[in-house]
């Protein structure tokens, strides 16, 4: 729990003077009885008259405002230093999954990382909330309210204790049980996470195959699931609470009872004996508080064990080592030495298995090879979104490793092929290639990318607010604002994966004519399905099966590679027959 310490720092002052108002308000619960108590044997049966009752009766009015100060006083503090805490807790929790590498990030669903971010962290918000309020309170109270008991009727004050190995063994069993069902229910709420983020991010996909129906099965299992796991973690709460309450009520009769008998007695007052039951009533109270407690406490536990799993998690691709650090990409040479690569390290087959290859500054490079020949892995590992396993990727000479991440990254400008673009205008989605261009270079990356055309045909133009993901553009047009956006980083890397594949013809080869002529100092790496995309490149490489199997212009690839042949004259076909 060392870790949690920089997150109380900053509202130590909050976390202090919650629980101390907190106890102001607990020392009011301790005297208001014997207050009461005064009132019933001096001023009633006493005969101290009216004005002894006045003045009790005022003492415990001001003793009523003092407790209402200190119970907003505290409820203040302890929400100050819990929402606090949790918003730095959560600041810190995005700023490290902003750090994962793909890898890492392929360790979690996107489900479970939103369930923890959000519903996670308030659970912690919640229980420190909570422990402030009531840490000290139901403590206090019930230490206090036992040394009143003590104090005034000892013998009966021993009637409490044939109730706590009750409530002791109550408490034992919500530590045994609880934790493992709130455990089961938070990845419960995990899944049924995971499956309204994917149906509500895919949804055009879903109703375009009329999955409806299956979608609404696969959240009602989900759904089910987490209820029936709810509904298990409750049934502690549901036991445990009952026979708590049923506990308290036997103990109040019993010293009714035997107090009652004392009164008849004569050995005990009316008053002492009212007094005695309100400070009874306070210790069992105080107890079901501190079973309840423990009881929200298992939930939060198992909340903070998932968190740390984020936490706790050892980010595999880091700048930290690096000897260059101040190095920037000024070239644009790319070297691959001796390059093996695989996603799951288990895996005997390699994704990408002994690639040699020099691109020079400048140099305009295609990539062309079936599916799942490793073409979109060998350019994500330029900017380090994926370490090689062996040999070495280096860039200007400098192993890629050697950079720091930013200075890399802003050097490598790449267009993936899921084209993502995000709520807000045309022209705040492009300046996240550049956020201080000037308007001018905006619509000259734009034009060369061939969307300024279709751009400025919306009534608004380039502040024309998108959907989420773009959904209000077509595929073609996200490809080409993906495109204008990179091309606004000035990168003197450019990679474009598969970027113009909903792309006409047409429109494609102008933007390769625009690339070719007003980005000439950098270097360009075009992946493509369509020959026709990389046809004009410097050089072609043909991938397959993860390995270099050509290397040359189209017109000697035609000649030498059997694979990239294969592909040039299925495609000529097909475009024979299709005209």
């Amino acid at each position: 729990m060392r870790r949690y310490w920089k997150y109380v720092k900053p509202y130590l002052s909050a976390f202090i003077l919650g629980p101390i108002f907190m106890i102001v308000e607990v020392i009011g619960e301790v005297v208001m009885p014997l207050l009461l108590s005064n009132i019933i044997d001096y001023g009633i049966n006493g005969g101290r008259g009216i004005a002894y009752i006045t003045a009790m009766g005022i003492t415990m009015v001001i003793t009523a405002l003092f407790m209402m100060a200190g119970g907003v006083g505290g409820a203040y503090f302890a929400i100050k230093a819990s929402t606090g805490f949790a918003n730095d807790l959560r600041k810190d929790l995005f700023n490290q999954i902003q750090k994962f590498s793909f890898n890492n990030i392929d360790q979690f669903n996107t489900g479970s990382l939103i369930t923890r971010l959000t519903n996670d962290v308030t659970q912690v918000q919640n229980m420190i909330q909570m422990l402030l309020r009531m840490a000290l309170r139901s403590p206090g109270m019930l230490i206090g309210a036992l040394i009143m008991a003590f104090v005034l009727n000892p013998r009966l004050a021993l009637v409490i204790l044939c109730v706590i190995p009750l409530l002791a063994c109550a408490i034992y069993f919500i530590m045994k049980v609880a934790f493992p069902l709130f455990t089961a229910m938070q990845k419960k709420l995990d899944a049924l996470n995971t499956a309204t983020q994917e149906n509500l991010t895919n949804i055009r996909v879903v109703k375009s195959f009329v999955r409806e129906r299956h979608e609404e099965e696969k959240f009602k299992k989900a759904n089910t699931d987490l209820k029936d796991s709810t509904i298990k973690a409750m049934n502690v709460v549901i036991f445990t609470l009952p026979v708590m309450t049923l506990a308290m009520n036997i103990t109040t009769l019993a010293v009714v009872w035997f107090g009652g008998k004392q009164v008849i007695a004569g050995s005990m007052t009316p008053g002492v004996l009212t007094a005695f039951i309100n400070y009874i009533v306070q210790i069992l109270i105080s107890l079901m508080i501190v079973s309840f407690i423990i009881l929200i406490s298992s939930r939060t536990l198992a909340s903070i064990k998932r968190i740390d799993e984020i936490l706790d998690t050892e980010i595999d691709l880091t700048d930290e080592e690096a000897r260059h650090k101040d190095r920037a990409v000024q070239h644009g040479k790319i070297e691959f030495r001796g390059v093996y690569f695989k996603y799951y390290k288990n895996n005997e087959k390699w994704v990408l298995e002994d690639v040699n290859l020099v691109i020079n500054p400048g140099e305009t490079v295609g990539i062309i090879g079936s599916t799942g020949s490793g073409k979109s892995t060998l350019v994500q590992l330029i900017p380090r979104l994926y370490d090689v396993d062996r040999g070495e990727v280096l860039v200007d000479d400098v192993n890629v490793k050697d950079y720091a991440l930013k200075n890399l990254r802003d050097g490598v400008g790449i267009v993936l092929q899921q084209n993502v673009l995000f709520s807000g205008t045309i022209k705040e989605n492009l300046q996240w290639g550049d956020e201080e261009a000037r308007d001018d270079e905006i619509y000259q990356s734009a034009e060369r990318a061939q969307a300024h055309g279709f751009i400025t045909s919306f009534e608004a133009g380039y502040d024309t607010e998108l959907g989420q993901g773009g959904v209000n553009v077509s595929g073609g047009q996200k490809q080409r604002l993906c495109i204008a956006r990179t091309l606004l980083k000035k990168p003197k890397i450019l990679i474009l994966d598969d970027s113009t594949s909903a792309v006409d013809t047409a429109t494609e080869a102008k933007i390769r004519e625009s690339l070719r002529n007003e980005l000439k100092g950098t270097t360009k790496i075009i992946i493509a399905q369509r020959i026709s995309s990389v046809i004009d490149a410097d050089r072609i490489i043909v991938l397959d099966q993860g390995r270099i199997v050509g290397m040359g212009t189209h017109a000697e690839l035609i000649q030498s590679c059997e694979a990239y042949s294969e592909i040039y004259y299925s495609q000529m076909d097909k475009k024979v027959a299709a005209s």
